[in-house]
């Protein structure tokens, strides 16, 4: 049984054939899958998919590039006590595309940080050449839990987010030739805090680089993961599924 922690079932690239997607991944033994929000439009989206299938739950927040769009928290919070609304996300600081608008990426972020605290709710982090405009927010911060999402550091920048308190996503990059630091790193970080992801339709997996991502993959992470440490990929499965679940409230009740 595997969970893939972050994707975006809710984008364009999965119109066509949502159905087949969702049950590929069954058959590759994703039994949940995290459809994770950006925007008004793909939270909404997300929202719908979750009423259509059992196995998949959403998360609901503003992306850092979507930084210009209105921050409406009486409806993030409606939209948050949904059932199967698992998390905050995806939030956070991108410096890869603009860096001249970080005021408003932080201020955008601490809104929905403190949303976290208010609902009890996990954090969905997106990092992008901001480790330390990220780490510099979080430490401020007491009683906030979450995962840094697709997670590129090294395992000093790891250790720093593991010791507040978060969770380390993991997802295709790790099966790339020359990705060592990332391959490094899932050698070296403590188990129990480690999460597997696709961030469909984005950041395919070996031997797929290149092409749409999706849910079932998920499983080429895990398997990945577990020749690094020397497991097998249930025990990989096992663990990361733990993690998950001790992480996300998939029960629903809030």
């Amino acid at each position: 049984m595997i969970i893939d922690t972050h994707c975006h079932l809710n984008t364009t690239e999965f119109d066509v054939d949502l159905h087949d997607v969702i049950m590929r991944a069954n058959t590759n033994g994703v039994e949940k899958i995290i459809c994770i929000g950006m925007y008004k439009e793909a939270n909404l989206k997300a929202l719908d998919i979750i009423e259509r299938y059992d196995q998949v739950y959403a998360t609901i927040g503003i992306h850092p590039s979507y930084v210009s769009e209105s921050y409406d928290e009486t409806l993030f919070i409606e939209q948050l006590k949904q059932k199967k609304v698992v998390a905050i996300g995806e939030i956070g600081i991108d410096l890869y595309w603009v860096k001249d608008n970080l005021d408003l990426q932080i201020e955008l972020f601490k809104k929905q940080l403190d949303l976290s605290l208010k609902l009890n709710l996990p954090v969905i982090i997106h990092l992008r050449n901001s480790a330390q405009e990220i780490y510099d927010v979080l430490k401020t911060y007491q009683g906030l839990k979450g995962v840094m999402h697709c997670f590129s550091e090294d395992i000093i920048w790891a250790q720093k987010f593991m010791d507040l308190g978060f969770y380390i996503g993991i997802g295709g990059p790790v099966t790339f030739k020359k990705n060592l630091v990332t391959k490094t790193l899932v050698k070296e970080m403590p188990l129990d805090r480690l999460l597997v992801e696709t961030d469909s339709p984005y950041l395919a997996p070996s031997p797929h680089r290149g092409k749409r991502n999706e849910p079932a993959y998920t499983k080429l992470v895990v398997e990945e993961i577990a020749a690094l440490r020397g497991l097998t990929s249930e025990e990989i499965a096992l663990i990361t599924t733990e993690n998950a679940h001790r992480l996300f409230n998939f029960g629903g009740n809030k």
